[in-house]
């Protein structure tokens, strides 16, 4: 496992660059963790909403939902409270936690076919109404 790029607040990934370099390297998959924050705390607590990116998500990077998008809402400590969703994608798995206390999305996606992190990350903030993102993309062998 190698960690290839970080970027914060908007400071840009080259996205298909790493794609590139997963098809060289011949990799396993790419994991990427995207958190973004200063989210619109309505979207971050309508289970519809997050359900609805999802969809849109794994259209937009051409993945194959498998099985239906799992949302749950716990946390008995406000610090962590809020919806965590879990959608098995046939090249792997798509997860996140909505912190309600700070309006974050925690978001994961690691596939075994090649996607653009970078997009994944204006998607989701820009679907949320995120302020800014931070995004870490590790090359999985």
């Amino acid at each position: 496992m190698q960690t290839l790029e970080h970027a914060v607040a908007g400071e840009s990934i080259d996205g298909r660059r790493i794609m590139e370099e997963a098809a060289r390297r011949n990799v396993w998959g790419i994991a990427s963790a995207i958190d973004i924050y200063n989210c619109s705390p309505v979207k971050i607590r309508d289970a519809e909403e997050i359900r609805r990116f999802v969809m849109e998500l794994c259209e937009l990077i051409e993945m194959k939902r498998f099985g239906e998008t799992q949302i749950v809402h716990f946390g008995e400590d406000e610090r962590v409270e809020g919806f965590s969703m879990v959608q098995l994608i046939e090249t792997s798995l798509i997860s996140a936690h909505f912190a309600n206390m700070s309006n974050a999305v925690y978001l994961d996606v690691f596939s075994c076919k090649p996607y653009d992190p970078q997009v994944v990350g204006e998607f989701a903030r820009t679907f949320f109404e995120g302020g800014y993102f931070s995004l870490n993309v590790t090359m999985r062998a």
